[in-house]
């Protein structure tokens, strides 16, 4: 795992994870935009999460959805502006692979736009067989 930079710090501690200020920030993000604080709260709850803090501020966040068994879900994963290009995301997502709890599962996922190549340098591909793969997905759910 990477050394973050000078002055910020990774934690898993739930009590210091800031739903607020995930929230500012999912809730204008393409993938969750118009989400519920609520949602969010209950989101975190039922989440394996880490983030990052400089100054006081959280500036990245991610989440793992798991049992701890066999499987992990990466979500949520962000980097508010001005602290891109540093590595901490990827600190961060290296991080959440060697916890102890998330060692030895057999299968990671997670859906992203436009980070590709970002994940990819982190072992992640294309699903292996997408035929396999079904949804549901409710466009409007935050809306209604």
């Amino acid at each position: 795992m990477s050394a973050l930079p000078e002055g910020y710090e990774v934690t898993f501690d739930p009590a210091r994870i800031d739903a607020v200020a995930a929230h500012a920030f999912l809730s204008q993000s393409y993938w969750a935009e118009g989400i519920p604080l609520d949602t969010v709260q209950r989101a975190l709850a039922g989440s394996l999460t880490v983030s990052v803090w400089r100054e006081g501020l959280q500036v990245t966040m991610a989440r793992v959805i798991t049992y701890r068994a066999t499987f992990a879900y990466l979500a949520d994963v962000y980097v508010l502006e001005g602290h891109e290009g540093q590595g901490i995301a990827r600190t961060m997502v290296a991080a959440l692979r060697a916890h102890p709890e998330l060692r030895g599962l057999r299968r990671w996922l997670l859906f992203t736009a436009d980070a590709h190549g970002v994940y990819s340098k982190q072992g992640f591909s294309p699903l292996a067989h997408p035929e396999r793969a079904m949804e549901i997905v409710d466009p409007e759910v935050y809306s209604r």
